[in-house]
């Protein structure tokens, strides 16, 4: 498998983007929704599955785009195409505050397992597969489930996470325990599996979970410091409640105020 060899640059802080430049011909893939912008020449089709060269054919196509709907993912992705002679950028944005990480495959064995809603885009000819669990414990209690992404090549290829990153690199038979839902992935050597985090008070007033991941080296892990379902949770608990309504939370007056400016009818 040789996939397109692609320049690319990032940009931004908290809201980054990654602007990719393709020569003659060259191809990128993405997931759908995360296009920003493309210059003139620049060539966009929707395919099933992630029209590596393992998805050759109706079946490998239809194969391609049934492993996608496994990990929760569209049946489509987007191809963009440089059709020109001369440079030509096209730019994907992640989709919520965080950092993006350039992953090259070559230098990670061709593989790389990462959660199910990390990957952003990847240079044309990286496969877009999945990873199952080979272990109970950890599909039931591992924050991923039994599924997740797996990027294939020796390509680059693009992931997202939430908040700030940080990068591990773990020796042979070096240990790593880490909260399941702050994981972005990890290279293929790294042996991943959940661990009872014991103890009668850490468990029902720990309030950290009752799971850790522990990820065993060697190879490379990333994390991040604010995955997208704590957040989701955090800004869920702090919304309005009542049918959507502001009860004056955080006020002064509360349901005081209510009465003042006359939501409260009898």
């Amino acid at each position: 498998m040789t996939a397109h060899e692609i320049d690319y640059k990032i940009f931004g802080e908290e809201m980054q983007y990654v602007e990719i430049e393709l020569d003659p011909q060259e191809g990128v893939i993405a997931e759908a929704g995360t296009f920003m912008m493309m210059e003139e020449g620049i060539k966009m089709e929707t395919i099933f599955g992630d029209g590596s060269k393992n998805d050759k054919g109706l079946m490998g196509k239809l194969f391609g785009a049934g492993k996608r709907l496994l990990t929760g993912e569209s049946l489509f992705m987007t191809v963009f195409y440089n059709t020109i002679l001369g440079k030509k950028k096209v730019s994907f944005a992640a989709p919520y505050p965080g950092k993006i990480i350039p992953i090259d495959l070559s230098l990670s064995g061709g593989r790389f397992i990462c959660q199910k809603d990390a990957f952003l885009c990847a240079a044309k000819g990286v496969s877009i597969g999945i990873e199952f669990s080979k272990k109970l414990g950890r599909g039931l209690f591992g924050g991923e489930g039994f599924i997740m992404e797996r990027l294939e090549g020796d390509g680059m290829a693009f992931v997202h996470a939430g908040g700030t990153t940080a990068k591990k690199e773990l020796l042979p038979g070096e240990k790593l325990r880490v909260d399941t839902g702050c994981i972005i992935g990890f290279d293929y050597t790294v042996n991943y599996d959940i661990e009872f985090v014991g103890g009668i008070k850490n468990t029902i007033f720990g309030g950290e979970g009752i799971f850790f991941a522990t990820l065993t080296g060697p190879g490379t892990v990333f994390m991040q410091s604010l995955p997208f379902s704590r957040l989701a949770n955090r800004v869920w608990a702090a919304a309005p409640k009542m049918g959507g309504k502001d009860k004056g939370e955080g006020s002064i007056l509360g349901g005081l105020g209510d009465l003042l400016d006359g939501d409260n009818r009898f």
